[in-house]
Order: C-alpha cells, then structure tokens, then sequence
C-alpha cells in the first residue's frame, strides 16, 4: 500500500511538472529570420507641452524580406507595442508615456464616482531584455514567432515644440 502512495505521488509530480514545462515554448526565440534587418535605433521624444507627453520610438528598417513573414509587434524596455509600417523598408514602435493623469472624482456618494475610468493595466514585456536589446514578434505560415534583436543604438533624443505627429 505503502509503494502504491509513492507511485502515485511521484505520477503527480511528473504530470504537474511536464505540464509546466509546455509553457515556456510557446516564447521561444528564433535564431534566425527570413528577413534582413538593417540598423536598429532607438530615439526618445518630448513634446513642448506638458499635455503632450514623452515617449520612445524604436526604428527598424528592413532591407530584404520574404512575403511569408509579417511583422506584427515590438518589446523594448520592459512594454510591448504594434508595429507601424510607415514603408516597406522601415517599421516603426511607438511607446507614449502621458504625463497627466485623468482627474478622478473621489465622494462618498456612489453615483458621483459614475465618470470615473478604470485604471488601464500596464503591459509587461515577457522577455528579460538588457538595455539594447528588444524582441521582434512575427508571423511566419501563420505560425507565431520571436526573434531576439540585440545591438540597438540609442539616437539623440527629439525635443517638439508641441505633441509629434504620427507622420515621421
């Protein structure tokens, strides 16, 4: 009886562990892309107003790329954000930081606190990045994919007289 407990027990943990175990594959990084990846930089913006913000934007220009890959999302410094294809030889990631907080209305009366908005949650990167290095997120055959690029230069930073436009 005593043998059978140990059976089952050790059966359990096994189980417990191979089923943690498939969660980590499902972010494993590439060692290689059908894509050729320029330079990669990174630039920090301010705006002039206090309203406008600050942020970060990271450059990825492409110099080759098969038609079985899209590119799709970027992790930089802890946040992920979607790609923008400003051309067919340079994806943009825009990370914005707002600097001013919405006023939230703070009563003992429940219906006054009715406007308030819900915190939006913070988006944390899944990945340990050092500080020049970010994570590209692809698909390829419909197959999702990540691909560790390292080596990112940091640029000079952009100081607007008011909020970017969208349109760099």
């Amino acid at each position: 009886m005593i043998l059978f407990r140990k059976y089952i027990i050790l059966s359990t943990i096994a189980f417990v562990s191979l089923s943690f175990s498939q969660c980590t594959s499902t972010l494993k990084l590439q060692d290689t892309i059908a894509v050729e990846i320029g330079e990669v930089y990174y630039q920090s913006w301010v705006a002039g107003l206090k309203e406008g913000g600050t942020g970060i934007n990271i450059y990825i220009p492409i110099k080759n790329k098969s038609a079985e890959i899209v590119l799709d999302s970027v992790y930089f410094k802890r946040k992920g954000v979607k790609l923008e294809e400003t051309n067919p030889n340079l994806y943009i990631g825009r990370f914005s930081i707002a600097t001013t907080k919405p006023d939230i209305v703070m009563t003992n009366k429940p219906f006054a606190e009715y406007g308030n908005k819900a915190p939006k949650i913070k988006q944390d990167s899944p990945f340990d990045l050092k500080e020049d290095e970010c994570v590209l997120s692809f698909t390829e055959r419909g197959k999702r994919k990540y691909y560790k690029i390292t080596g990112i230069i940091k640029n000079k930073p952009i100081f607007y007289p008011s909020t970017p436009s969208k349109k760099l």
